[in-house]
């Protein structure tokens, strides 16, 4: 069924003269003004079938017209609105339909049930395929990293509601667009590195780009941060009370034909005139110094010395942390961040499509997901168990072109 819907949305409006009855071809001499009016009512009723089947609200992602705004909303309340395939499918197709409509000013994203934006990808669906050689592991990530940029390169401007939990795939539907709303619900983190995966979806763009190390930081230890410092950092550019939003939606859906702009300055009154947590100081704040140097390493390893050498109890939290994620995820995902400073965002998709698809061909991604969240034992077992031993010829082939299955956007 969804397939169904990410099929009608996919078609281009011009072949649906081909649905209408044969007896029309011959009003194409006598009556083509009838025919065109036909055509119009037969596209309004059919865009109009579309859309109200895509608020039916089993639905695993809700597509909506209001006013000049286009609204996605994920509906996978109970799964923490985890993206799966099926909704990248439906997604994709309309924020491009939206972008070139004239009649949408704006696109606005969210997630249902309050508890989550978006906790990710549907990771359990793409390790079973991946056990068993599906080719959903290439479908997934090709169609996941193509709607990121989508977002990336929209040019309506795109608002994303990141309120609850925004993690891995959430940011990667949320981080590339123009405007992004944090609430004091807000809990943003990049864990891939705990199941033997990395920081995708464009992580290796945006992380090396936030202030200092701080991307660095959180790419290899997963920290989570709530509420403010989502905004702090730079991951949001907005915060509002999580329960200021619906009317801000409102507000949005009513403003006339809206530029950028507009766009921007009514985020800006309410971002200004939200005092929650103002007087919270930065989680991070007096850890930065420390983040910036123990970070700047060249390789894991020297990042470990450091940390060891510092021997403050910050340091030695984050080596904890780093001790329990996979070697050839840390390894792979400093390289994929030093790389992904100077690219370009398409650029960096097409690089963390390769390292994707070497993930899924490897050991630890499987034994990851299996302790983190299949078993829940929380104690994998690595392969390699040890940075010394991911060798730099191993890190070198995972990111070597993959020829006619490379990304392309």
């Amino acid at each position: 069924m969804l397939l169904l819907h990410a099929a009608l949305l996919a078609s281009p409006p011009k072949r649906l003269h081909h649905r209408l009855p044969s007896h029309h071809a011959a009003l194409s001499r006598t009556g083509s003004s009838t025919r065109l009016r036909a055509l119009n009512r037969l596209q309004v009723i059919l865009q109009h079938l579309k859309m109200s089947k895509q608020t039916d609200s089993t639905a695993e992602v809700l597509l909506e017209k209001k006013g000049g705004a286009g609204i996605i909303t994920l509906n996978r309340p109970k799964a923490l609105n985890a993206l799966n395939l099926p909704m990248i499918q439906q997604i994709y197709p309309q924020i491009k339909t939206w972008e070139q409509d004239p009649e949408t000013f704006l696109i606005i994203i969210k997630g249902a049930g309050g508890k989550a934006f978006c906790a990710g990808g549907d990771i359990r669906a793409i390790t079973e395929a991946g056990k068993v050689g599906d080719k959903l592991i290439q479908d997934f990530f090709r169609g996941e990293y193509r709607l990121n940029n989508a977002v990336g390169t929209c040019k309506k401007p795109y608002v994303a509601l990141i309120d609850g939990i925004t993690m891995g795939g959430g940011v990667g539907v949320s981080v590339h667009g123009h405007f992004r709303v944090a609430t004091e619900k807000t809990v943003f983190a990049m864990p891939e590195t705990a199941i033997g995966l990395f920081p995708d979806v464009g992580g290796g763009y945006f992380l090396p780009r936030l202030s200092g190390k701080i991307g660095y930081y959180l790419a290899l230890t997963g920290c989570r941060l709530k509420g403010r410092d989502v905004l702090r950092v730079g991951i949001a550019t907005h915060f509002v009370e999580s329960a200021k939003l619906p009317a801000l939606e409102k507000d949005l859906i009513a403003l006339k034909s809206p530029s950028k702009e507009k766009v921007a300055d009514l985020l800006n009154s309410y971002h200004m005139k939200c005092t929650i947590d103002q007087e919270k100081e930065f989680a991070l704040d007096e850890h930065l110094e420390k983040i910036n140097s123990l970070f700047s390493a060249n390789s894991m390893e020297e990042i470990v010395k450091k940390l060891k050498q510092d021997g403050s109890p910050f340091a030695m939290k984050q080596l904890e942390t780093i001790n329990k994620m996979s070697p050839t995820s840390l390894k792979l995902t400093l390289r994929q961040l030093r790389e992904g400073a100077s690219m370009s965002l398409q650029e960096v998709l097409q690089m963390e499509y390769r390292l994707s698809q070497a993930c899924m061909k490897g050991h630890d991604f499987y034994e990851g997901v299996r302790a983190v969240l299949i078993d829940k034992d929380q104690s994998p077992k690595w392969k390699p168990a040890a940075l010394e031993e991911v060798s730099d010829e191993f890190v070198d082939s995972c990111f070597k072109p993959l020829g006619n299955d490379d990304l392309k956007l």
